[in-house]
């Protein structure tokens, strides 16, 4: 067994590599569950010995045991919001307002697509996006319905829009998880960084969006009436549970925006708001709803990246990409900014974030922290964006279009690849405007 371990420490850059390739490439094949493959990875990345299994060194505290590699300000952040947004939207009240809001559109498609979108984005910037796309689907078919139009165009809005609405604040979409606590970026350095160009891309890719599908939303003055007649009064379900849910999402958002003032890490915030929610619920219930399979997959990858980390591999990345860009600020942040949304498209956005979260930090130690601001925003916006590119770039996408093939009206692949190209274009042109005026004139 002592020859086994030398011999990975002294290859432990190639053997730690090759783990995580194999793992991205097997994550991408969607053969097997990503989160048996993350965990998988780490067990073999602990059991090699290239992360250590012991707490004490002989020095004192390990900085290699591998527990440390696991980020629990995302992991917090992630099972407090869970439980939060999952006892919330019991009580009905994200679907009532989606209902409401078709209702001012007075059935006009158009506006009806628009609306639904806009909701969509808004929502998903404070919920993840696979419960904003699981909660305004039943909607988005029932109105399609009523008004006698395909669903499909709507469906691929809302996608667009989930991807785009999400990537504005901290915890609006996984990726921005990571990058928050890897950069010691709050709430409101999203908020006030990202909402202007997600504002932007969101405007100018529902103009192409009008474009493609106006000819296909088109019905009666008959059937846009049934839509102002959609009986809402029974949507809110639990009134008592809509005082305190809101109120608690209320402070909970609102620790967020203060964190800069209070201090206090955004995952605390979430903690304190799901520990109140469930005083008055059944934590074994509750505990069911959430995602331990995103969860593990999380805890499962970062021993994986550590391990990779550990043994030089991230200093070695960032080091290159310092090279390649020949100590170029601009052109490093460009080449996160395209390469993440080309990538983010077609592999997992989790991983890819994962791993280039620690190599910006690594650039980071070197050139300081002015000169990777730019890079944390290219990466956000790259990692986000690009989840527009295909149906499998995020994991809102793959649910919708799921849910669309079992109501009858699938989204083939090329046919959400067609559109998703050029708003992944417009999408990163923008961000490059936006970023080169903001942070390099």
């Amino acid at each position: 067994m002592e020859h086994f371990h030398e011999l990975v420490q002294n290859h432990s850059i190639v053997i730690s590599a090759v783990i995580l390739i194999l793992a991205y490439v097997l994550i991408a094949l969607e053969k097997i569950p990503k989160v048996t493959i993350a965990l998988i990875g780490a067990a073999i990345v602990v059991f090699s010995g290239l992360v250590s299994q012991d707490k004490i060194a002989e020095a004192g505290l390990n900085e290699n045991y591998f527990i440390n590699f696991i980020d629990f300000n995302v992991i917090f952040l992630l099972v407090s919001m869970m439980i939060i947004v999952n006892i919330t939207t019991r009580c009905g009240v994200f679907k009532w307002i989606a209902i409401e809001l078709l209702k001012l559109t007075k059935g006009k498609p158009i506006l009806v697509l628009v609306s639904l979108a806009f909701f969509t984005a808004i929502l998903s910037a404070f919920l993840d996006n696979v419960t904003t796309v699981i909660l305004i689907m039943p909607i988005t078919f029932v109105a399609a319905k009523q008004l006698d139009i395909n669903p499909v165009p709507l469906l691929i809005s809302e996608v667009f829009a989930s991807n785009i609405g999400g990537t504005t604040t901290l915890i609006g979409d996984p990726p921005n998880i990571i990058i928050g606590s890897a950069g010691n970026l709050s709430f409101m350095d999203f908020l006030s960084e990202l909402t202007l160009i997600c504002t932007v891309i969101m405007v100018v890719v529902l103009g192409f969006l009008y474009l493609c599908f106006k000819k296909q939303l088109r019905t009666t003055e008959e059937k846009m009436a049934k839509i102002q007649e959609i009986d809402n009064s029974k949507t809110i379900t639990d009134y008592a549970l809509l005082k305190r849910s809101m109120i608690v999402l209320g402070l909970v958002i609102l620790g967020f925006l203060t964190h800069d003032i209070t201090h206090i890490a955004t995952c605390v915030i979430a903690f304190i708001g799901a520990s109140i929610l469930l005083l008055f619920e059944s934590p074994e219930e509750m505990f069911k709803e959430v995602e331990w399979n995103t969860i593990f997959f999380f805890i499962g990858l970062f021993i994986i990246i550590g391990a990779f980390e550990a043994a030089g591999g991230i200093k070695l990345m960032a080091d290159w990409l310092l090279q390649v860009t020949a100590g170029s600020q601009k052109i490093a942040s460009f080449v996160i900014l395209w390469a993440s949304g080309i990538l983010s498209g077609i592999i997992d956005n989790i991983p890819y974030t994962a791993t280039m979260a620690p190599m910006i930090h690594e650039i980071e130690l070197e050139k300081g922290r002015e000169f990777v601001i730019p890079m944390w925003w290219c990466l956000s916006l790259g990692a986000c964006l690009g989840g527009n590119l295909t149906i499998i770039g995020a994991a809102a996408n793959v649910i919708v279009s799921e849910n669309a093939a079992k109501n009858g009206h699938p989204i083939k692949f090329l046919q959400f690849m067609k559109y998703g190209i050029v708003v992944v274009f417009i999408s990163l042109a923008l961000s490059s405007v936006y970023i080169w005026i903001r942070h390099f004139m």
